[in-house]
């Protein structure tokens, strides 16, 4: 399956130094740049940078960033599900996973990550495949946000809407979990019916359900 790849870029106007906003961003040029040392949320930021270029040579893979200069200090990451997960059980090819999502203290509340996400989603480029993100409440900073495990939530899932994903029902354990956990959904106008069709049998194990 072919991945479509639009390279965009918006500039955000900012003292002292103004934002980058681009992506996908291919390893040569995500190479040519340096981690912010906050970006600490899933591992130590020299390896996740190193997590970043492996993503981003992948055929369906994309990153897309908030920079200061040379320096990351944001980022959201897509690609094929981890093979240990559920979500590749169909080996279906045409669902991405819309994966981390990470922006630098000292940028939050600037509306970057809404910005990334919203990027990524231009130009149709992923309009030929289910995008889904799962949602873990153990992921989520809830001390540096000062917000409960439920207004965090409602924080995340206004981000996700913004791209027109919205909340789907799974019998997935690790979701089913805590009541606060949840899978959001986007459908590309493109993708046949035949892979929504495996993508429900991928998230009801139990046929029941749906």
């Amino acid at each position: 399956m072919e991945h479509l790849k639009i390279f965009q870029s918006r500039v955000i106007s900012r003292t002292p130094n103004d934002l980058v906003l681009e992506g996908p961003v291919p390893s040569d040029r995500l190479r040519t740049y340096t981690m912010h040392p906050d970006l600490d949320a899933f591992r130590r930021p020299k390896e996740q940078f190193e997590a970043l270029i492996e993503i981003a040579e992948l055929p369906e893979g994309r990153i897309i960033l908030a920079r200061s200069e040379q320096q990351i200090v944001g980022y959201v990451t897509f690609h094929y599900p981890d093979e240990l997960e559920r979500w590749s059980e169909g080996g279906m090819e045409d669902l991405i996973e819309l994966g981390a999502i990470e922006v630098a203290d000292e940028y939050r509340g600037l509306g970057l990550g809404k910005k990334m996400i919203q990027l990524a989603f231009e130009d149709g480029q992923l309009e030929n495949v289910i995008t889904f993100t799962t949602e873990y409440y153990w992921h989520w900073d809830l001390e540096k946000s000062g917000l409960n495990v439920w207004q965090y939530r409602e924080m995340m899932e206004k981000l996700m809407k913004s791209v027109d994903m919205v909340w789907f029902a799974t019998d997935d354990p690790e979701i089913c979990s805590h009541p606060a956990n949840c899978l959001m959904v986007r459908i590309g106008t493109n993708v046949p019916l035949s892979s929504v069709e495996q993508f429900d049998r991928v998230r009801f194990r139990q046929r029941f359900m749906y």
